[in-house]
């Protein structure tokens, strides 16, 4: 019994120490990220310096509109601007003006509306009874987008202060018009925010990855050490390919927002260079290539599976195919140098002989294939879809045109 009490006593002291380590492993790491995003801000441009900037900014439009409104103008009421200004520093200037003028519409609706329940309540809490319900269910209205519940914060300021008189009313509208104008100027005229440089990032990356799921794919081939565990990591390295063509399409949708409104003015002062983009072909381009090693993948993985009926090829082949698709993954890297090098051609991986090695591995797979027909349906099945696929990455990587 005793020693029963002792093991049940180290189990009880390792469950109440296994979450404090896991606190103190986050704070760990959020302390690293911070320390690495700080590094990465001071180093050059990049996503996280675009953060500090757009921070900044926020935080300058809050004290400008503060300073006109409380200093210069002397308002009672001058809560309403920096509010405003703050919130209004987005990540395009056409987002801030959209924005501003669905805030605008959200803060009038419920200044108007918390007046007319104090009006008729003439009750604090009976006013807010009566507005609050009726504002929520308008937050949701589309036409307000995502600041429909400015509407309702709106209705609780202006009944807690007690003032719901016309002129306080009129104050609060103003104030709320004078934010949003510092907050819409100071995105616009500085250092308005663009997204160019995510789409590079983001097409290179995906083009790196790429290659290195190809490469992982084509190491564990080669060295014949290769399971249904392994297939299925595969996979899941191809389906975190598909995360990154989301975020290269979000980032393209972001590239497109951030030019609207500031296109021209941002050309006249040289920040935008006329072909400064990728076209959006290299998107689809590497959109066909992530889904061809997805199919790859997934049919390695069924070959893997041992109540499935397809059944892998013989490893002599596989070793030859592993080569076709390691010289196709230096392709996607070359590719990726070539995207963040600004268009440059890179002529290490894409030689002649290089070409020259992938048409001969070609060649090769087709004759395995007749000599896997001899031996059964179900491996000729797997080699000439797998030959099929990687026909398709080298036709669309073959026949990309380098971006400028």
């Amino acid at each position: 019994m005793a020693h029963v009490r002792e093991r049940t006593g180290q189990g009880d002291a390792a469950g109440q120490t296994a979450p404090v380590a896991r606190v103190r492993n986050a704070v760990r790491w959020d302390a690293r990220s911070v320390g690495r995003a700080a590094r990465a801000a001071w180093r050059g441009p990049g996503r996280e310096r675009d953060l500090l900037i757009q921070s900044l900014k926020a935080a300058a439009a809050a004290v400008l509109a503060w300073l006109l409104a409380q200093v210069w103008l002397g308002d009672p009421m001058a809560l309403m601007a920096p509010w405003v200004a703050l919130v209004l520093v987005q990540a395009t200037v056409y987002s801030s003006l959209l924005q501003g003028t669905r805030q605008f519409a959200a803060i009038c609706v419920g200044a108007l509306v918390a007046s007319g329940a104090q009006a008729v309540t003439d009750d604090t809490t009976g006013a807010l009874a009566l507005s609050l319900p009726v504002l929520m269910l308008l937050s949701n209205w589309p036409r307000f987008g995502d600041q429909g519940i400015y509407a309702a914060t709106t209705a609780v300021f202006t009944i807690a202060t007690g003032t719901v008189s016309a002129a306080a009313v009129g104050h609060r509208l103003g104030q709320a018009a004078l934010g949003a104008v510092v907050g819409v100027a100071v995105n616009a005229l500085v250092l308005p925010p663009i997204h160019l440089r995510d789409v590079r990032e983001n097409l290179a990356a995906l083009a790196r990855e790429t290659g290195d799921v190809l490469h992982t794919v084509a190491r564990d081939l080669h060295d014949g050490e290769w399971d249904g565990e392994t297939a299925v990591g595969w996979v899941g390295a191809s389906a975190r390919l598909q995360d990154r063509l989301e975020a290269l399409r979000s980032a393209r949708g972001w590239s497109r927002e951030s030019l609207r409104l500031t296109s021209g003015p941002l050309r006249a002062l040289h920040r935008v260079p006329a072909e400064a983009l990728p076209p959006e072909e290299e998107d689809e381009r590497f959109g066909r290539v992530t889904g061809h090693v997805t199919a790859l993948t997934r049919t390695l993985a069924v070959a893997a599976d041992e109540r499935r009926t397809p059944a892998a090829p013989d490893a002599a082949v596989l070793r030859r195919y592993a080569r076709l698709l390691e010289l196709i993954g230096d392709r996607c890297r070359a590719e990726a140098d070539r995207l963040v090098g600004g268009g440059a051609q890179a002529n290490t991986l894409l030689d002649e002989r290089t070409e020259s090695a992938m048409r001969e591995l070609h060649e090769r797979l087709q004759e395995g294939l007749r000599e896997q027909a001899g031996q059964g349906p179900a491996p000729t099945a797997v080699l000439g879809a797998l030959v099929l696929q990687a026909e398709n990455l080298w036709a669309d990587l073959d026949g990309g045109k380098p971006a400028r």
